[in-house]
This record gives structure tokens, C-alpha cells and sequence, in this order.
């Protein structure tokens, strides 16, 4: 793996952050401001290749089916996350630069998984833990966050930055993609709670109905008695047009197969352009780091112009990109036969 170094100071990292999201930005500061946060987004990358393995083996002991995958946060998202908490939230201190997931099939195995690492001799020292399945989010969203600070005595640069580990389970999981679906659509922030009011309602009324399904603590502000929910659910299913509209995105994709896969790919980068229906897969090898994420930043800049998706991932095959990322090819097979059996 090519190792890439902090160039930069936290306090550039977090200049770079405020000129980021400040409107007006001459194009050549913006120039070096995006240079610096890739450089930062990159060096999470051998943290990130480190906690993945480890996620990897342990979420495979738990169940060999388990999902994991990782990913450096979007240029879009960290804007984002910066424009809603501003002047507090720097970008050097922002805890989910770099991500991995375990998807299981069960909130019995999430639990199993969490209790693993609770219990762990890691080195890495855990710097906050959130149980979104014991206290949902008010969209709905429900699962288990674990940020570590990494901690190397061979590889000290790296010592203090944040990685974030996320466990679901698959219905969970659908949830969760579906809400980036319909976002990308629309062109609307659903995932971070903001847009449609309807859509919000409908998909905090979904976290719900799963959370009956998985026998959890259910979604603030919902319904707490099952037919309420079900004539609710029916109500914005019908109002949206759901399954049809979930059905249209999904079979709008035109392009499934990569365009530059190599053989033994580490990394994909992904560009998801709903306008065209269509989704482009680059793939790159383990020592290509560099490239990847120098693509990565030429493909974000375009898609800011032109209303595209991009994101750069980290997984064992194609088919585990499908499965841990369905959102950027539309897929919401599984999340249309939970709506379809919540208000049948």
C-alpha cells in the first residue's frame, strides 16, 4: 500500500475546512483548500485499512455472511457537516473523515459484535460509542457507532486520527440506503434530516416498523401501537407513491459493470449520475492509493457542477460493493419487500 503523509497542519487542515464552506471563495484559494482537505481525507486511509481488517475478521467470526467495507468521507457530506455546526466543528476534529462497516444479519449479531470489541485488548482507545438501536435517531436511523483513536508505536504519524465504525443489521442497512436513494433523487439532504417533510415522516415511520421487527426500542415521535403505525405507514406509501418511485429509480440504471475494474481491486470509485441513469465503477489496486484518491477529488468537482454522486470505497469484490452500497446502484429490492409487508 502506498503510504501517504499529513502535509499539512491541523490548523491548515481546519483553514482549509472554513474556506471550504465559505461563499465567494476565490478559485485559486479554493484550489488550495481542496488540495489540503484530500491530502487529510487520505491519510486516514492507513488507519482506516487497519481497523477494516480487524472489523473484517471479527464480524466473519460472528457471521460468516457479514458485509464490511470503508470508506473516506465525500466531499459533499463534509461540507455539509461543517456548514450545520459552524463556527464549533473544525475539520481536524471531525470524527468520521474515514469509515468502515459490518453489516450482519441481526441486531442479535450487532449486539455479539459490539460486545467483541468492548471486550478487546485493542491498543486503539475508544473516543465516544453511540447505540442508535437502543436510542433511535429522530429519522429513524438506527444502529451502533464506535470511534477509535488509532494508536501505532510503528507508525506514529497516524497516532490520534478518528475512525469510525459502524454496525447494522441488514434491515437496518436498507433502510439506511434507501434514505441515500431517495436523497440522491431528489437532491435533497435526507440522510442528515433535512428536505421533504413527507419523505422524513415516511422513512422515521419505516425506522419504527423495523424496530417492531427486530424487537427494539422504537423511533421518538412514532406511533407506539402497531396498526396506528401501519395505517400511518399506508398513508404516506400512498401520498409518495413509494414502491413505484422506489421501483422507477432502481430501474432507471442503465450501466451496472465497471468501467476500469482491475482483477484484484482494493479500491472503487463510484459515480452515481441520476440524470443519465447511470453509474460509472473505477477500479483501482492496493498501491494505487494515491491515484484513487486524486480521481476521487476530479470526480467530485465535477459532480458539484453537475448534480452527480461520487464516492471512493474500499471492498472484496463487485459484489460486495452491490450489497454494501445499493444506493449507488439503485437497488431497493429489499427495502420496497419490508414496505410492502408493513402495509400489507
Amino acid at each position: 500500500m502506498v503510504i501517504i503523509i499529513p502535509e499539512h497542519s491541523k490548523s491548515q487542515v481546519d483553514a482549509a475546512g472554513v474556506m471550504l464552506i465559505t461563499p465567494n471563495t476565490p478559485d485559486e484559494a479554493m484550489e488550495r483548500a481542496l488540495s489540503v482537505i484530500n491530502n487529510w481525507r487520505a491519510v486516514h486511509s492507513f488507519p482506516l485499512n487497519t481497523f477494516q481488517k480487524t472489523l473484517r475478521q471479527k464480524a466473519k467470526q460472528i457471521d460468516p455472511q457479514a458485509l464490511v467495507a470503508q470508506r473516506v468521507k465525500r466531499l459533499s457530506s463534509i461540507e455539509l457537516k461543517l456548514s450545520r455546526f459552524s463556527p464549533q466543528m473544525k475539520l481536524s476534529q471531525m470524527q468520521d473523515i474515514g469509515g468502515c462497516r459490518a453489516v450482519v444479519s441481526s441486531v442479535r449479531h450487532v449486539n455479539r459484535l459490539v460486545d467483541v470489541y468492548e471486550r478487546s485488548d485493542l491498543k486503539h482507545k475508544v473516543a465516544r460509542a453511540d447505540d442508535y438501536i437502543k436510542t433511535p435517531k429522530p429519522s429513524g436511523y438506527r444502529g451502533v457507532h464506535m470511534i477509535y483513536r488509532y494508536f501505532s508505536d510503528r507508525r506514529k504519524t497516524y497516532n490520534g486520527l478518528k475512525v469510525e465504525m459502524q454496525f447494522r443489521s441488514q434491515l437496518q442497512h436498507a433502510w439506511a440506503t434507501s434514505v441515500e436513494t431517495v436523497g440522491t433523487f431528489i437532491q435533497q439532504a435526507l440522510k442528515s434530516n433535512q428536505g421533504e417533510e413527507d419523505w422524513l415522516r415516511f422513512f422515521a415511520l419505516m425506522g419504527t416498523e423495523i424496530a417492531y421487527r427486530e424487537e427494539s426500542p422504537l423511533v421518538p415521535d412514532t406511533p407506539k401501537k402497531r396498526g396506528e403505525l401501519k395505517s400511518e405507514l399506508r398513508e404516506y406509501a400512498r401520498k409518495l407513491n413509494v414502491e413505484n418511485r422506489l421501483h422507477a429509480f432502481g430501474a432507471a440504471l442503465k450501466t451496472l459493470e465497471p468501467t476500469n475494474a482491475p482483477r484484484k481491486a482494493h479500491y472503487f470509485l463510484l459515480v452515481l449520475d441520476p440524470a443519465a441513469s447511470s453509474v460509472t465503477v473505477t477500479g483501482y489496486k492496493y498501491h494505487e492509493l494515491d491515484k484513487a484518491s486524486t480521481d476521487y477529488l476530479a470526480a467530485e468537482r465535477i459532480a458539484s457542477q453537475r448534480g452527480t454522486d461520487a464516492v471512493l470505497v474500499s471492498v472484496e469484490s463487485m459484489d460486495s460493493l452491490r450489497r454494501a452500497y445499493p444506493n449507488y446502484f439503485l437497488d431497493t429490492n429489499v427495502f420496497i419487500g419490508v414496505v410492502k409487508q408493513a402495509i400489507s
